[in-house]
């Protein structure tokens, strides 16, 4: 005999086919109902009028969110030298997820210690601006800087001991990362 390599699909083919049809692995399925749900309580709705909105310019200081009542800042000298007591960093000491604080906004800014242009990848997470454009981050001596994506300093911090930072903005925010 002699077979064409697509009259031997075709007949494999028909084959599977014919034999997926035959099968019994589902019957005994269904002949079984699921049991009937049971409804959700029944209750009562009301509805009430909300207040109006606040006007653009409202300054409530309740609707802004604040940052934990610990994280005090410390101010930088105005010199940019580091402030008295700051130690020198490494890369491994900034590596990991800091919780940051600017201007009494929370976050958190991971720091790996993976190379990106002159330093570190950076990544914020739900951060308000500036540093929501932080793309990278670098140490030197005692101070850790904060970078955007085009290499421009967004941030500058020194340590305040253990795993704190603080330090500023390049707007003039107050900036403390803690872990």
């Amino acid at each position: 005999m002699n077979f064409s390599k697509s009259g031997l699909v075709a007949a494999s083919l028909a084959a599977l086919v014919a034999s997926g049809c035959s099968t019994s692995r589902f019957s005994s399925m269904d002949d079984q109902q699921p049991a009937p749900l049971q409804p959700a309580p029944a209750g009562q709705v009301t509805s009430n009028q909300l207040p109006p909105p606040a006007s653009p310019g409202a300054t409530d200081p309740s609707q802004f969110p604040t940052a934990p009542a610990n994280t005090q800042v410390a101010s930088l000298p105005p010199d940019g030298s580091a402030p008295a007591g700051a130690s020198d960093l490494s890369a491994a000491s900034v590596a990991g997820v800091w919780n940051a604080s600017v201007s009494g906004q929370s976050c958190k800014i991971a720091t790996p210690q993976t190379k990106f242009g002159a330093g570190f990848r950076a990544g914020p997470l739900h951060c308000p601006a500036p540093i929501d454009g932080i793309k990278s981050w670098n140490v030197a001596g005692k101070q850790l800087t904060l970078y955007d994506e085009n290499g421009g300093s967004l941030a500058r911090l020194y340590s305040s001991g253990g795993s704190k930072f603080d330090g500023q903005t390049s707007s003039g925010q107050p900036i403390s990362l803690t872990r």
